[in-house]
């Protein structure tokens, strides 16, 4: 264990990592906003000083949390919020924008909100060149569907960016084809040799077939447990398209949002095998103007109530996440060297009531964030 002073000691009954596999008492020691030392077992007598001493007693202490699917944005989106505010207190310490902005928008985006984020956010750029900046909606015509522009974008935005936001449900366009921007998008991320994340139809339209055919490995399909038409379900069962796809290395994220995610989906899905790879929340500008409680531990508790664990959950909020950003040295782990962000939960002792976005209810013991530390400093 290395000696000298800590910039912070944090002591816990339970620390939980999944990529390195931990899971029990222990100490994390963090300099200079990296973790310095990791260990397990009940603390020694003698350990270094430190500045700062944080001991949590109860609880499951993660990583910080990787949220794949939100809209940390304070301008330029329609469904934006401000992730120091709403999302970093509540454990996400790394947030993926799901689409906020464009390639016309991305710059001031990026001035606004990666820039001055204490929370760590990442885009994935709307292929629409406006973004989410008309509250009318997207896509009204193809000059939207710029794939010129996206590239432009991307290559100005460089790690900025991770992918490419393409969700074709609800285009203005009268005439604007589904089919037509999906495969403009992906010929832009061809270009600049980054994964889309994609949004389907949610209609019976387009079958879902159609679209997944088109989505390459690395990929990501959210709002994988809609409910409703255009469903990954059919008689109970997760259609042979879906499987194909995870076959080939297509990944599927939760996006629970407020209709996007629903019991009946989770648990036949769930219970047929299929697991998403990733749990998020698509938390935006609702949440905090309806003043309904949404967070990632939350959504978590929904998906055990529709039938994971715990212990299935954790990796889909810490490490997968990470490795899907290209991140997993640096965040999503309690590794020494990495990004000092961590996020402790604790678990009601009361099932309460947890909703989907159809109305449906499910009775279960729900999670709560109670400390979130960003980079060694409390928030």
């Amino acid at each position: 264990m290395p000696t000298g002073e800590l910039d912070l000691l944090v002591t816990a009954s339970r620390i939980v990592c999944p990529s390195t596999g931990i899971d029990g008492p222990g100490a994390i020691g963090v300099r200079n906003g990296v973790i310095s030392f990791v260990k397990t077992g009940a603390p020694p007598v003698s350990m270094p000083r430190a500045r700062k001493v944080l001991n949590f007693s109860d609880g499951v202490l993660l990583p910080g949390l990787v949220d794949l699917h939100a809209h940390p944005a304070r301008e330029e989106s329609r469904f934006g919020v401000d992730p120091d505010i709403h999302l970093l207190p509540r454990g996400s310490t790394t947030v993926l924008s799901q689409g906020d902005a464009g390639a016309r928008n991305f710059d001031d985006y990026r001035r606004h909100t990666i820039e001055k984020s204490r929370t760590r956010v990442k885009l994935a750029i709307n292929f629409c060149a406006n973004g989410e900046s008309n509250p009318a909606g997207r896509f009204f015509s193809l000059d939207e569907a710029s794939v010129e522009e996206c590239v432009a974008a991307i290559e100005r935005g460089g790690s900025h960016v991770w992918g490419i936001s393409v969700n074709i449900a609800f285009i203005r366009g009268k005439y604007v084809r589904p089919l037509d921007v999906l495969q403009r998008g992906i010929s832009a991320a061809g270009q600049t040799a980054r994964p889309v994340m994609f949004g389907a139809t949610k209609t019976s339209d387009i079958p879902l077939r159609d679209q997944l055919k088109r989505l390459r490995t690395g990929d990501v399909m959210t709002y994988c447990f809609h409910s409703g038409e255009g469903s990954i379900l059919q008689g109970g069962r997760v259609l042979d398209c879906v499987w194909d796809a995870r076959e080939r290395g297509v990944l599927f994220d939760v996006g629970d949002g407020t209709a996007a995610f629903g019991f009946d989906v989770a648990e036949a899905a769930i219970a047929d095998g299929f697991l998403p790879d990733t749990i998020s929340t698509d938390f935006y500008r609702y949440h905090v103007t309806t003043g309904e409680p949404h967070d990632l531990p939350r959504v978590v508790s929904k998906l055990i109530a529709a039938g994971m664990t715990a212990q299935q959950c954790w990796p889909r909020i810490t490490s997968a996440p990470a490795r899907i950003l290209g991140l997993g040295d640096q965040i999503g782990s309690f590794k020494p060297g990495a990004q000092a962000d961590m996020a402790l939960l604790k678990m009601g002792t009361d099932p309460e009531l947890l909703t989907d976005g159809r109305g449906d209810v499910r009775r279960g013991l729900l999670w709560e964030p109670v400390a979130t530390v960003r980079a060694g400093v409390q928030v």
